[in-house]
This record gives structure tokens, C-alpha cells and sequence, in this order.
């Protein structure tokens, strides 16, 4: 019996992993382990309640105001005690985070194969996103493993020497999280509010990576502000990131602005539910760029570079940087643009079609 051991840190990764796990857990050949980190606490909390997971390990490394020098030193302390008690034959990392990369590094430290699943992105920006970037740089040459979600992934990972043998396409696991949760009839698919005109269209809005703070989110605040006091045919929804520097520069900008909607962090399950609300989603987010197209959503990626640029050639997402006025511009243009708008939002999703992790668990069951 194969040993393999499944390891997250945040919201992210577990919503990624979810779909594996459960495909895993049904397959009498492999023996499971579950392990968290606790990098997301109460975010990641919220995903386990949803699928109903429950980790075998928890190492409730979250502190008050941590350092990523601290996250990757706890991870991989804990994660090597854990390793050495279970012994696994797989270590399954899921993406970039501090969590995947720290864990990544403390298997191979023990000669144990990791399988890295959504191998392969890069912006080949190591500041952008950060540190995120050079998490997945890094993991590349330790993994033995690499679930490359598009072709254009599995390509980056042949550029950078790694043996194509252990290269595998599968489509991306969040496409499969995603599908299984709109199908999913037990889970109650409502919106978490009711103050507003429902007539009115929603632009949903995510926002809180680390090279948008300062500045760039000050300008994507205005955006919105802007936007919110120029059509009153508009309601704007933004759960806000539990960190505080993104909490403070937008309850400064935003927080009393009409027809803007600064809610908390969402269960995923509802989140999803105003996805299938929102008429259009503006992101710096990596997750929604690839759910979105599923959904029939515009996205507009609210970055200076993307490391899935798949979206962007198919021409169901558009690249606008943290500017005001581009921001400003292309959501009018969108409000507008009837034909822009339905052309956006019937591209087929380049990024999967809900099998991946299915694929996946019929890779390791044979490698």
C-alpha cells in the first residue's frame, strides 16, 4: 500500500487539494495522511468545514504579526518531525505557498518523493507576485512529480531542464473544487447580503497581495471609488483580507462609500455563490483568474504581470495593472461594450475541465 501524505498551509491550497483528497480517500491502494499548517487559520478553517476534511496533523503554526523567515522555520521543524514519524512515500504540495516550499524542502531533506500539483506557473518576475514566485521556482527542482495544469506550464518546467517523463498536464484541481461545489446540491448557494438593489449589477472584487500594498492598492481603492460614484447602475462587492495592512488602506479609501460592500472573508461555498452573481470580477488573484471562466465571468486581473496567461489569450481576461484610470477604463468599457462583454465571457476555460484530480490520483497510483 502506497503512503502518501497531503499537506496545506492556507485557503488556497486546501480548496486546490480537496478535490485530490477526497478522490485519494476512495482508493483502497494508497494509505492517507492529511497535514495542516495552520499558515490560514480561520480561512482555512472555513474550507476543511466545507469539504469536510479533517487533518491527521495539525501544526497550528500561526502567530500574531509572523514573519515569512518564521513561517518557513516552523513549517520546516514540524513538517520534519511529522515526516519522520510517518514515513510516506509521496509528500503531495499544492502551489506557492511558504507552507508548499518549506515542506517541499524538509522531504527532500529525507530523500522523500514530492508530487507538486499546479507545477509549472511563472511570471519569471521574482517580485511579482512575491514571495510566491520564488516558492514555486524553488520547489521545481526538488519535486520528483509535476502536475502542470496547461500546456503553457508543463512548457516553462522543459525550459527550465526538468525531465519531461516526470512532467504530466492534468488541468488545474481548483477547476475541480469549483464544479464539485456548484453541483453540489447540500451546499446552500446564497448571497451573504441583502442591502442592496439586486437589480443592479455586481462587480465583485478581490484584492490583497503583498506587492499591492501601498500604494497600488491605494490606486485600485480610487478605482473603485471612482467607479461606484460614476454609475449608479453598479453595487460593488469586496470581502476585504483579514491582513491589516489591507484592512487599513481600505476602510481609509472605501469604507463609507455608497454602493460599495466591504464585507469579511466568505465561506468558500458562498464566495462561489457571488461569483455566479457578479457580472464582472476584478482580481489580483491567481484562484479566480482560472474559476471565473467556468462561471461565464469577465475577469480583470488587477497586476502588472500574470503567471496565467492562458486567460489572457483566450481572451476571457484582460491584464489592467493598478492604475486608477486603467482600472476605471476598462470596467466602463465593459459596462458598455455589450459585444466585449459577451465575447469575454463565452471562452471556454483554458485552465481545466474538472477531471484533474482524477487524473492525478491514476498518475500515483502507477508511479
Amino acid at each position: 500500500m502506497k503512503k502518501i501524505l497531503v499537506t496545506f498551509g492556507t485557503r488556497p491550497e486546501a480548496i486546490k487539494l480537496a478535490p485530490l483528497v477526497i478522490q485519494l480517500q476512495k482508493d483502497r491502494s494508497i494509505n492517507l495522511t492529511i497535514c495542516a499548517t495552520g499558515q490560514h487559520r480561520h480561512m482555512l478553517d472555513q474550507v476543511l468545514k466545507t469539504f469536510r476534511i479533517q487533518p491527521h496533523f495539525d501544526m497550528k503554526i500561526m502567530t500574531k504579526n509572523q514573519t515569512v523567515e518564521q513561517v518557513i522555520g516552523r513549517v520546516l521543524f514540524e513538517s520534519g518531525k511529522i515526516l519522520d514519524r510517518i514515513k510516506p512515500d509521496i509528500v503531495i504540495v499544492q502551489g506557492d505557498t511558504t507552507t508548499a516550499f518549506a515542506i517541499s524542502l524538509a522531504a527532500f531533506l529525507r530523500k522523500i518523493r514530492v508530487a507538486h500539483v499546479e507545477a509549472g506557473l511563472r511570471s519569471y518576475d521574482k517580485h511579482k507576485p512575491f514571495p510566491e514566485e520564488m516558492n514555486r521556482r524553488l520547489i521545481s527542482p526538488i519535486a520528483d512529480l509535476h502536475f502542470a495544469p496547461t500546456k503553457g506550464a508543463a512548457e516553462n518546467l522543459i525550459k527550465e531542464n526538468i525531465d519531461e517523463k516526470t512532467i504530466f498536464i492534468t488541468g488545474n484541481t481548483g477547476i475541480d473544487a469549483l464544479l464539485m461545489t456548484v453541483r453540489d446540491k447540500k451546499i446552500p448557494l446564497m448571497l451573504p447580503f441583502s442591502s442592496f438593489d439586486k437589480k443592479k449589477k455586481i462587480i465583485l472584487v478581490t484584492a490583497h497581495r503583498r506587492e499591492s500594498f501601498g500604494k497600488p492598492l491605494r490606486s485600485i481603492c480610487n478605482a473603485l471609488k471612482t467607479i461606484a460614484r460614476m454609475r449608479e447602475d453598479v453595487e460593488i462587492v469586496y470581502p476585504v483580507h483579514l491582513n491589516p495592512s489591507v484592512r487599513k488602506t481600505v476602510n481609509e479609501i472605501i469604507k463609507d462609500e455608497r454602493r460599495i460592500h466591504l464585507i469579511e472573508p466568505m465561506p468558500y461555498e458562498t464566495f462561489v455563490s457571488v461569483m455566479k452573481s457578479a457580472y464582472l470580477i476584478l482580481t489580483d488573484s491567481g484562484g479566480i483568474q482560472e474559476e471565473a471562466p467556468s462561471l461565464k465571468k469577465p475577469i480583470l486581473i488587477m497586476r502588472e504581470v500574470t503567471e496565467r496567461l492562458e486567460g489572457v489569450k483566450a481572451g476571457c481576461a484582460r491584464l489592467v495593472g493598478m492604475d486608477t484610470n486603467s482600472i476605471v477604463n476598462n470596467v466602463i468599457r465593459l459596462l458598455k461594450d455589450k459585444a466585449l462583454y459577451n465575447k469575454m465571457s463565452s471562452v471556454k476555460n483554458p485552465y481545466g475541465d474538472g477531471k484533474a484530480s482524477k487524473r492525478i490520483v491514476n498518475i500515483l497510483r502507477k508511479t
